[in-house]
């Protein structure tokens, strides 16, 4: 069995790379190619913390697995992330157990690449500033993935705590041509954006429908419970609304399921899944004044695409340890 810690997968997989990985994983899934059972969440008593395995089989890889991660919010800060966990990987031919890898980058990686193929289809032509709600991880991984699709000129970073903003700020200074700045309030940062990005752990609004103008495009991925969201009733209900999957979204997506149950959202009203849109079985973006909307949950073929593709890389180029395990 092949073993790829953090550093391996963060040294093979770029954000380019795994924004086409993600665009193809999604198209597979919107024709009907992956197989991909609910996730079952196990809600730790007394506290926001989760537990989640996230099964998936692709037929176009001929290849399955599943991730096990455990998400504790009050890590954000700390020395250890938010998300952590593995991805296992199967033989898809014999069902052997081939490799294990550090969820927490993939994931990281991931979730941000996924954001990017949703801004490349959905943003206006002529965006120019990204606002980041949430300065943690995903917050620094979503700079990357929307610099990757689209040559934005200006972020605005904004946190509940101005150090981590001003943090991530300074770092991305150093890698980016596009210019940083950090937001003292949420409104004005979301007034002045063509694209907002909400990476928080928030179980309530930081983002609200009023301070929104025509023509935005927004990627929420912070919250990923039914009774957890990051935008306001009012908000959802501005939008033309794009999903990851439907499915998960019905059951999970409590930034679509609270305004739901509030009477100022309907469930069928999705607009489509993104691996639709690619696919050309669902429109797009269809006018510059539209809000657009895409609620990311994160989904398993998601991360066995990233998987997959890792451990033919990591073969090619003799990276990670060798243990032997099973049969």
């Amino acid at each position: 069995m092949l073993i790829l810690n953090r550093k391996d997968v963060e040294h093979l997989l770029s954000m380019p790379t795994c924004i086409e990985l993600m665009e193809a994983a999604l198209a597979s899934l919107a024709r009907g190619e992956v197989q991909l059972p609910l996730r079952p969440v196990i809600r730790i008593p007394d506290s926001p913390n989760a537990f989640a395995v996230m099964p998936a089989y692709s037929a176009a890889l001929k290849s399955l697995g599943a991730k096990l991660i455990s998400v504790f919010p009050a890590n954000h800060g700390t020395a250890l992330d938010s998300h952590q966990g593995a991805v296992a990987l199967f033989d898809g031919s014999n069902g052997s157990p081939i490799a294990l890898m550090d969820a927490a980058s993939i994931t990281a990686i991931r979730t941000a690449a996924v954001s990017g193929v949703a801004t490349k289809l959905l943003a206006r032509r002529d965006a120019k500033v990204v606002t980041i709600l949430g300065a943690g991880v995903q917050g620094a991984s979503h700079v990357d993935a929307m610099l990757a699709v689209r040559p934005f000129e200006r972020f605005i970073v904004w946190s509940r705590d101005p150090r981590h903003a001003e943090r991530l700020a300074d770092a991305k200074r150093r890698t980016h041509d596009a210019a940083f700045e950090v937001a003292g309030e949420a409104p004005a940062a979301v007034a002045a954006a063509d694209v907002v990005c909400t990476v928080t752990a928030s179980r309530e609004p930081v983002l609200h429908g009023n301070w929104l103008r025509e023509g935005t495009h927004i990627n929420a991925v912070g919250a990923s419970l039914p009774t957890t969201r990051e935008l306001d009733s009012a908000a959802v209900a501005r939008c033309r609304v794009f999903v990851d999957r439907r499915e998960s979204a019905v059951h999970e997506a409590g930034d679509l399921l609270i305004p739901a149950k509030e009477g100022a959202f309907r469930m069928e009203s999705i607009a489509g899944e993104i691996g639709e849109v690619i696919v050309g079985a669902a429109r797009g973006r269809q006018n510059d004044r539209e809000i657009t909307l895409f609620k990311s949950l994160g989904i398993a073929v998601e991360d066995l695409a990233c998987a997959h593709w890792l451990y033919g890389r990591a073969r090619a180029r003799n990276v990670g340890t060798t243990v032997d395990f099973g049969a």
